[in-house]
């Protein structure tokens, strides 16, 4: 099953590089191509990111006032959670897709020359080999890892960038910093992996988190310009004065 999954992105390499010519521009056709494919999932992250944002306050409120009663507290969140249609599953599915793609492309890429031979695996000139890797191009010298070291670091970078935006918008201090400290680590850890790797997983998996960076940025304004107009709406509606009339007394008639 998976030699299967593999042999499907090698033949889907070799099918637009025979029609763009370039080993890196077929490996950016499969990243906009799988990008557009989950584009509706990556929404539906972002949305359930702005929501948690959006019910931090409330959350905390549960927390000091359920503080010494777990089972309340966790029945208290679920409630929350459903009342503003948040899912924690969501947010991850996009990475979890995205996983096989990356470690089928990194065995090809590494069984690319027993594939196909020694042939030109370079990006335009722009990365010489797209099969080698940052360390191997390095012991070739300091000018040869120069684009290979630009990828590294797209590659790390771009990986948490989505959560290090989400948590720039955080107004808990405490937690922003503990999530952007995480995500500095996981970098770091991200470096580490990606030192190793061929360049043709970098090019794809650095590319495929910038796409998902702009569209984390356009899904961000659509529901907060969505927000807003429903805000300006409410305060626009004019407001509603329940009148309530005294009932009449009856005149006492007089005694004739």
């Amino acid at each position: 099953m998976w030699e299967a999954f593999k042999n499907l992105v090698f033949d889907l390499l070799n099918f637009f590089y025979s029609i763009a010519g370039d080993w890196g521009m077929a490996i950016l056709i499969v990243t906009l191509i799988l990008r557009v494919i989950i584009s509706p999932l990556t929404h539906a992250s972002t949305k359930s990111s702005y929501q948690m944002q959006k019910i931090q306050p409330k959350l905390q409120e549960l927390q000091a006032k359920y503080a010494d009663d777990q089972p309340r507290l966790q029945e208290e969140m679920q409630k929350l959670y459903a009342e503003a249609k948040f899912n924690p599953l969501t947010g991850c599915l996009p990475l979890f897709l995205q996983m096989p793609i990356f470690i089928a492309l990194f065995q090809v890429l590494n069984e690319m020359s027993a594939r196909l031979g020694d042939v030109n695996y370079s990006f335009y000139h722009l990365v010489p080999n797209l099969i080698t890797s940052p360390s191997v191009a390095l012991s070739e010298g300091f000018g040869p890892f120069i684009p290979y070291a630009i990828l590294l670091v797209v590659f790390a970078g771009a990986t948490f960038a989505p959560m290090v935006l989400m948590q720039l918008n955080q107004k808990n201090s405490s937690q922003r910093t503990q999530m952007l400290v995480m995500s500095a680590f996981m970098t770091v850890f991200m470096l580490w992996i990606g030192w190793s790797s061929p360049a043709g997983v970098l090019l794809y998996w650095g590319l495929s988190s910038l796409i998902g960076v702009a569209q984390q940025q356009v899904s961000m304004k659509i529901m907060k310009d969505r927000d807003a107009r429903l805000e300006a709406e409410k305060e626009d509606e004019p407001v509603a004065i329940e009148v309530i009339r005294k009932e009449k007394k009856k005149r006492p008639t007089k005694k004739r």
